[in-house]
Order: C-alpha cells, then sequence, then structure tokens
C-alpha cells in the first residue's frame, strides 16, 4: 500500500507539527484582520474623515463578518472532514468535500452579494448606523464597494483552511498575506493622496481581497493531498451533511459576534444619546467608534488564538481518525498553556497601556472625551481576555476532535446566550458602562463550563490512549 500523503501528520513531533502548522494559520488570520484594522487606521488619522468615518468602519464591520461566518463554515468544515477522512484512509470522501465547498462557498457568496446590494440602507440602520447624518454617509459608501468584493473574500477565505488540509500551511499564508500588503500599499494612497475617502478605503481592502482569491483558484487547480476532479463538484448531500456541521462551529462563533455587534451598536445608540456628553450631535459617534476599535484589538488577539487552535485541525483530525489519542492529549495540553500565554500578555497591554493603543486610531485629532472613554472601554471590556482565549482554543478543538455538538453549544452559550444577553440587559442598569461589562462577564461565566468540557476531554483521550497502549 502506498503512503498517505500526509501520513506525517501521525508520526513528526507533536511541538514540531504544531509549528508548522499553527504560525503559518495565525499569520493568515492575523493578516486577514488588519484588512479592517489598516482601513480603521488610515480612516481615523485622515482629518476629513475622523471618528465618523471610523464609526462606519464599526457599522460595516458586521455584514463582512457574515460572509466570513459562511466562508469559514464551509472551508473549516471541509478541512476538518478531509483531515479525519485522510487519517481513515478514504481520499475519495475528501476530494468530494474539496469540490462540494467550493461550490457552496461560490454560489453563497453570489446571493449574499445581492441582497447586500438590495438592502443595505436597512441594514446600516440595523447596524446603527444612523447615530448622525456623517456616519451614515460614510457607512454607506463604503458599504457599497465592500460589498462588491464580497465574492473574492469569501472564496479566498474559504480555501484558507482547505489549502492548509492538503499540506501546505506556508501557502494559505502567502495567499492571504500577498493581499494583505497590497491593501496597506493601497489604503494611504487612495486616502490620503487621491482623497478618495472611504471609498478608497474600500476599494483598497477589494483589491487585496481579489489577490487572494486569484492565488486560491491557482492552489485550487494544483492541490496535492485532495485535488478535486469534474465529478467532486456535483453537489453532494451525503458529503455536504457529513462536512457542514464540523463547520457550524465556526459559523456561530462569527455570526454571534454579529448579533453581539448588533446588540452593543444599538445600545451605544440609545444609551449614548442619554448621556450628557455623547448626546451631543458632534461627539455621538465617539463611543461607537471606541468600541469598535476595542474590538479590532480583541480580534488581532483572538485572531491568534483562533489562528494557533484551527492550525491543529489537520493534525487533531488527522490522528483522531487514526486512533493516536495519546498524540492529541498532548497537543491540547500545549495549546491550552499557550492560549493562556497570549492572553495574559493582552491583558498587560490593555490594561498598562490603553492610551498608546487608542494613539493609533487618531486619538490626536480627537477631543478628550473619546481618549478617556476608549482608555475605560479597554480596561473593562477587555480585563477577563485570558479566559476568553482559553474557550476559543476549546470550542476549536472540540469542533477539530469531530464533536460538532458540544463545540457548537458552547460556542451558542458564549456569543449569544451570555454575549448577546448582557449586552442588552447591563446597560438598562448600568447605562454606557453595561456594554462595557457585558464582555467580562459572559468569559467568565463560559469558562466556568469551559473547564466541565476540558475535563471531559482528558477522560475521553486519557482512555483513548491505555486502550491504545493495551491493544
Amino acid at each position: 500500500m502506498n503512503e498517505e500523503p500526509n501520513q506525517f501528520l501521525e508520526n513528526e513531533p507533536v511541538d514540531r507539527l504544531m509549528q508548522k502548522y499553527a504560525i503559518p494559520c495565525i499569520i493568515s488570520l492575523l493578516v486577514g484582520a488588519l484588512y479592517n484594522i489598516v482601513d480603521q487606521i488610515f480612516i481615523a488619522n485622515a482629518s476629513y474623515l475622523g471618528s465618523s468615518g471610523n464609526a462606519a468602519n464599526t457599522v460595516v464591520f458586521p455584514m463582512t463578518v457574515v460572509a466570513l461566518a459562511i466562508a469559514v463554515m464551509a472551508g473549516d468544515g471541509c478541512c476538518a472532514f478531509v483531515s479525519i477522512r485522510l487519517g481513515e484512509g478514504k481520499t475519495e470522501d475528501a476530494r468530494k468535500s474539496v469540490g462540494n465547498a467550493v461550490v457552496l462557498v461560490v454560489a453563497a457568496s453570489a446571493l449574499l452579494t445581492a441582497f447586500y446590494l438590495v438592502f443595505a440602507d436597512a441594514l446600516i440602520d440595523m447596524f446603527g448606523g444612523t447615530v448622525n447624518i456623517e456616519t451614515f454617509r460614510h457607512s454607506q459608501e463604503y458599504f457599497f464597494y465592500i460589498t462588491l468584493g464580497i465574492p473574492f473574500y469569501m472564496f479566498g477565505q474559504a480555501m484558507n483552511p482547505i489549502i492548509r488540509a492538503d499540506g501546505n500551511p506556508k501557502f494559505a499564508m502567502v495567499s492571504t498575506l500577498a493581499g494583505a500588503v497590497l491593501n496597506t500599499i493601497l489604503d494611504p494612497v487612495f486616502i490620503f493622496v487621491f482623497r478618495w475617502g472611504m471609498m478608497g478605503a474600500a476599494v483598497a481592502t477589494v483589491l487585496g481581497q481579489a489577490v487572494t482569491a486569484v492565488l486560491a483558484v491557482w492552489y485550487l487547480l494544483h492541490m496535492k493531498a485532495v485535488r478535486p476532479g469534474k465529478t467532486d463538484f456535483r453537489p453532494d448531500r451525503t458529503v455536504c451533511a457529513k462536512m457542514l456541521p464540523l463547520g457550524i462551529t465556526s459559523l456561530l462563533t462569527q455570526i454571534s459576534l454579529v448579533a453581539a455587534m448588533a446588540a452593543i451598536n444599538n445600545m451605544i445608540r440609545k444609551y449614548g444619546a442619554l448621556d450628557a456628553v455623547f448626546g451631543q450631535e458632534q461627539y455621538a459617534q465617539i463611543p461607537m467608534a471606541v468600541v469598535g476599535i476595542v474590538m479590532k484589538f480583541f480580534q488581532i488577539v483572538i485572531s491568534v488564538v483562533i489562528g494557533m487552535a484551527a492550525g491543529c485541525i489537520p493534525v487533531v483530525g488527522y490522528n483522531m481518525g487514526a486512533g493516536k489519542k495519546l498524540r492529541v492529549r498532548e497537543l491540547f495540553t500545549r495549546l491550552l498553556r499557550t492560549e493562556a500565554l497570549v492572553g495574559a500578555a493582552a491583558l498587560v497591554l490593555v490594561e498598562i497601556f490603553p492610551r498608546q493603543l487608542i494613539a493609533l486610531f487618531g486619538a490626536a485629532n480627537e477631543s478628550a472625551y473619546y481618549t478617556d472613554f476608549a482608555v475605560k472601554a479597554f480596561r473593562i471590556y477587555l480585563c477577563m481576555i485570558v479566559f476568553a482565549c482559553i474557550n476559543k482554543a476549546c470550542f476549536i478543538f472540540l469542533q477539530a476532535m469531530g464533536k460538532a455538538l458540544e463545540s457548537t453549544m458552547l460556542s451558542v452559550t458564549r456569543e449569544v446566550v451570555f454575549g448577546v444577553g448582557f449586552a442588552l440587559l447591563l446597560p438598562h442598569f448600568f447605562g454606557l458602562d453595561g456594554v462595557l461589562y457585558s464582555m467580562p462577564l459572559s468569559d467568565i461565566l463560559t469558562y466556568a463550563v469551559a473547564v466541565f468540557l476540558i475535563r471531559g476531554i482528558y477522560r475521553e483521550l486519557d482512555t483513548g490512549a491505555v486502550a491504545c497502549l493495551v491493544s
């Protein structure tokens, strides 16, 4: 029998595999996160856009997350499915899943683009874009051009984990990095030289996404372990029914973020209007702009966290399929320790250096109210970020093990029950500060649930390891 292309996943040392897969994945996700963040930095530092442009960026961001959610459901689900099937030696199912994932993403991106173009104003209003006239105008302009790039964005994001599952995490990283570099180069040119404003930021982003998508198409035609044939692109209900549930956690994690942001933005709009300072027209956009910035920093940290966990998906899936549970246990332990260290480093930054962080986003051009609220937001909203990092790792590891139900339930509990629930409830008692308290409270309670599941994972892996040694 010929050796499987990915058989090294059950032979190489765990720490080496973790570095090989996690580091490119982290860089890919960081680069993806930086698309929107780079836009926001340049927008914030353009005097003719300022905090109104920043607020508009915050308003549009959840709509891009919806697109990402659909893409990663297909991509991460396919990645986990392919890894498990390759571990079992079932390459035919792996090829079919890649073909079906591509078809699903292309169709979904076309439908979502059409939906966004038709209901643009209603969606902007839903996410708090009517906080004032200037913010609404900037949101309309930015959203229109970002929507035109949705098909490129979704295809590139879906192919990224699939490319990793094929055994080439470096290409996945390079394809994303190429687009982000182009975006970073074009942003200042379009915003400061051509003075295209929000349109310039959006067009730079779309061109970068197009580059990533083109590179992903090239790789799809040159895959090595699971290169799909023409027949593999025919919709297969059986394959989709097994593949997509493995990506449900990724979908819900992103979609629930959208729900939380909708709740947060609307609570900010409602209770900001009641605030003595932010109830004034000229300052009305500040809380929304600031919370958006804090969430972008959180997105950077979580990109590292998710990158480490998602980078382990091919390794975990393959070894679970091959019955190598002792290796999976070792990987889980290393992952939890590393995620906690990342969270601790982030905590130091937000608690000690919030003024330096907010300075990156044009604080020098804004009032003292902008900086003061930002410092408070960083310190309160992210004070339990260590727990948030461990929680995310647990979501994804369960997904990689094929435990879609447990992973989905934990994700829904954190993001919808706690995340949305507290964002709607706490402002009634604490005003604008209630929005900030919703995050740490959600993370504390989710961690309590995650501890129970983490113990269950160890019990299962210990049992599997003992059985393997006895046999």
